[in-house]
């Protein structure tokens, strides 16, 4: 009987049991737990599959991204994307902190 495909991610399938071994190495312990996310739509190492990588598909992730991006190898790299996709974030943090330019 050969085992089933599930879906782990947007456009990412494998076989039935693998999503478990992925989740067993290091650094992927999220490993297919974000099935309506694109790996495109993460910021940070490895698409979706690093303890460093945040889904930021929606605003409150985003935030969620940015306030933990401080625990990444890379943090200037996940504010980077963040403030890619969600400019206004980027101007919400320049009006706080008094810089922004009108």
């Amino acid at each position: 009987m050969a085992k089933e495909k599930i879906t782990v991610a947007k456009g990412v399938k494998v076989k039935r049991g693998e999503e478990e071994k992925m989740r067993a190495k290091k650094g992927s312990g999220s490993a297919g737990k974000y099935k309506d996310v694109s790996p495109k739509e993460f910021a940070g190492a490895s698409g979706g599959a690093s303890k460093f990588s945040y889904p930021i598909d929606t605003l409150s992730r985003a935030r969620n991204a940015l306030a933990r991006a401080h625990f990444a190898p890379d943090p200037e790299g996940i504010k980077r994307k963040v403030y890619r996709l969600y400019p206004e974030l980027k101007k919400r943090k320049l009006k706080r902190e008094g810089t922004l330019k009108k």
